[in-house]
């Protein structure tokens, strides 16, 4: 069978698969047929009389590679099923398992898979004495991370903790000696991890010239997917296996470069023509996936890239309908927005799983899933656990719990376990004991051997001042911040993050004045949501945009995309990181086909420091060509359905201002016939206050135009 590859193949793409000697590559623009491209490259080389075997196929995972190879073999015939296709590993282990003892590595070596790693780990951790609890040295599980990411990274250990663990540092020596040890104990016993694999064959080749001639005899063609996601072993491993003919193409697009934590490096794509002075560069352009409006819009943000191959991206499916920009009150006017507009497109014939929500961290959407599970709309999340899922969540919420419920067992049961020395066993006899006697603070503390268990007399105060609060919920819930903040250190390692989530957790109860509904809100779920926790397909996509890249949807909205949360705060202004976060977003934007909708809050109420105001995202003047406006103040953007808005019409001034403007309402209940009821929280200025609303949660309101009634 003779493949049409003209009738099969735009230009750029048929340049690219008929490309005949030497080093090529192919930027592959976002939904460019990058796969298909590969394909009918395999297809065209077997065709073409090359031997199946000897071309090697490079991807990231093991089904990428099958795929391919199987779509060439429906394309051609099964010749193409021949090919050596694999992930970088698998060829690694392939062949070690040749030539590994040319290095002194016995060819039956044994890989070590994650949970073998953690255990030699954790063996030689409490050799070394260091798992005693009041240590709170890190865990197994985090230090084989560490030491991974060091690997891959390229750089020291040391030097890593100086860049991204700065709160292990005391530490550090001990974990180089667990490093040493680890090494040495694979090293004896014949072992390799992943990444070792990677190591040792980045040396056969660089060491052994008898063994780089075998392959690059045997290998005439090397084909590389994902080129951007390559770490500097793996570049290194590809320009090795290269040979004197260099017939290697790399496929990947700059543009979509986003994994430099994984150990990524950009520059690898970047200087491909560098190390191969004679590359062919071959763009591909065309894009299958969006409408023109949205690729406008991915153009414009990545064009002012600093390092990048130019390119631009365009579609034959329409212009379609205009990206959406929106700058709504704050996180809960945003939440209600983006819910609003889902029920819309639901309405309008969009099916749940054609939509998505995409953010920079999985902690952004936590005001939303509440949103989303108060309406009972079922979601998918990527990217991190679902809110009230987490652990750390889970616990703080259960001492709230048992001040509304004191004879909560379950809740009883996870608070008593948090605790040093209080297993299932004994947190069973206490629970026992405090239903028995009432529940509550005075129950607990009359335990009988309360005495001998460090920290129940700790919980037992923790429980009388959380009772002596009312009508505050989020003061309650920073009373048991501040008591399970020790707790969380010891139990996790990367406790910095989590307490980072913790405070999102405050900065929702600040919008309740009663812990009932507080508690209430954050656990309403919807009627199926096993669906949810066990990604079946009939709910709408909640997802980071990194857990999102090589997926896409009909419509998609990015959250948050406002300064410090989209760049996030942590990257430092003109570094490689805040490139890697302008890619972030083109990733985002070009995962819709039709309907593309960028929001920021103006506001974020931050439990400690009250309102604070948000700036859209540099990133968005980019799009605009020049300062964003708000979502309702013109026309150039798509206004969202009116949600909760005061009105604009001109009145007389209130009477509620007088002489010394809003300061007197200062804690005074009020009622807005729109809002409902609410506690004023501050005074911005003569003319403004912040309200708590029961229902609506902070919001800002004008008094001369502000219809409140004041209760009290």
């Amino acid at each position: 069978m003779k493949i049409d590859y003209e009738h099969a193949l735009n230009p750029a793409q048929l340049s690219a698969v008929l490309h005949e000697q030497g080093p090529a590559l192919v930027v592959a623009g976002a939904g460019s047929g990058k796969t298909r491209t590969l394909v009918y490259r395999v297809a065209r080389l077997v065709e073409a009389g090359v031997d199946p075997g000897a071309i090697l196929l490079l991807t990231f995972t093991r089904r990428a590679a099958e795929e391919m190879l199987s779509r060439a073999s429906l394309l051609l015939d099964g010749r193409c099923r021949s090919v050596e296709g694999g992930t970088f590993h698998s060829a690694a282990n392939k062949f070690l398992r040749s030539f590994g003892p040319e290095l002194g590595l016995a060819s039956e070596f044994t890989i070590l898979d994650r949970s073998d790693s953690e255990d030699i780990v954790s063996w030689i951790r409490k050799d070394l004495g260091l798992s005693r609890k009041e240590l709170r040295f890190p865990k197994k599980g985090a230090l084989v991370d560490i030491f991974s990411r060091a690997v891959n990274v390229g750089v020291s250990l040391e030097r890593l903790m100086e860049t991204q663990f700065q709160h292990l540092a005391p530490f550090l020596e001990d974990m180089a000696e667990i490093q040493t040890l680890y090494a040495e104990h694979k090293s004896k016993n014949g072992l390799l991890d992943y990444d070792d694999l990677l190591v040792y064959l980045h040396k056969l080749l660089e060491t052994v010239e008898w063994v780089r001639l075998a392959l690059h005899s045997r290998f005439r063609y090397v084909l590389v997917d994902e080129f951007q996601d390559t770490n500097p072993l793996q570049n290194e491993i590809v320009v090795l296996l290269a040979g004197t003919e260099e017939n290697v193409m790399v496929v990947g697009d700059d543009s979509q470069s986003i994994y430099s934590f994984r150990g990524a490096r950009f520059k690898n794509i970047i200087d491909f023509p560098k190390r191969f002075p004679s590359a062919r560069i071959v763009k591909l352009e065309e894009n299958y996936r969006s409408t023109q409006s949205i690729l406008d819009t991915a153009n414009r943000i990545i064009a002012e890239a600093r390092d990048k191959f130019t390119k631009c991206l365009f579609t034959r499916k329409g212009q379609g309908v205009r990206p959406a920009i929106w700058a709504v009150e704050d996180e809960h006017s945003q939440s209600v927005c983006v819910t609003d507009e889902i029920q819309r497109l639901l309405e309008e014939g969009y099916h749940s799983e054609d939509i998505a929500v995409l953010f920079r961290g999985s902690h952004h959407s936590y005001a939303l899933e509440i949103e989303l599970n108060r309406r009972g709309l079922d979601f998918v999340k990527h990217g991190g656990a679902r809110f009230l899922e987490a652990a750390h969540v889970k616990d703080l919420l259960a001492h709230l719990r048992l001040l509304a419920n004191p004879r909560d067992s379950f809740s009883w049961q996870r608070v008593l376990q948090l605790l040093e020395g209080v297993g299932l066993k004994r947190a069973s006899r206490i629970t026992e004991h405090v239903r028995n006697a009432g529940g509550g603070a005075e129950a607990l503390a009359s335990f009988p051997k309360s005495g001998s268990i460090p920290g129940l007399s700790d919980l037992s105060e923790l429980m009388r001042s959380m009772g002596g609060v009312r009508g505050n919920p989020g003061e309650q819930l920073e009373l048991a911040r501040a008591y399970y903040l020790p707790l969380l250190e010891k139990k996790y390692d990367d406790y910095p993050k989590r307490m980072r989530q913790l405070d999102d957790l405050l900065n929702l109860a600040t919008r309740f004045t009663r812990l009932s509904d507080f508690l209430a809100e954050v656990t309403l779920d919807p009627p199926n949501r096993e669906s949810s926790r066990w990604g079946v397909r009939n709910g709408l996509t909640l997802s980071t945009v990194h857990s999102a890249k090589g997926l896409e949807w009909r419509a998609v909205f990015v959250i948050w995309v406002a300064e410090k949360w989209f760049p996030h705060s942590m990257v430092k202004e003109g570094s490689e990181e805040m490139e890697e976060e302008r890619r972030l977003l083109y990733v985002a934007v070009t995962r819709a086909h039709d309907r593309l909708y960028l929001v920021y809050p103006r506001t974020f109420y931050k439990w400690g420091e009250g309102l604070i105001s948000v700036h859209p995202s540099r990133f968005l003047s980019s799009v605009t060509g020049g300062p964003v406006q708000d979502a309702e103040s013109g026309d150039r953007f798509r206004k969202p359905r009116p949600v909760l808005r005061e009105s604009r019409a001109p009145r007389e001034v209130s009477p509620l201002l007088g002489k010394q403007g809003g300061t007197h309402l200062t804690g005074k209940r009020i009622r807005h016939p729109t809002f409902g009821l609410g506690v004023v929280v501050a005074c911005q200025g003569t003319d403004k206050i912040v309200v708590r609303f029961d229902d609506k949660g902070m919001t800002t309101l004008k008094l001369p135009y502000a219809p409140i009634e004041v209760l009290d």
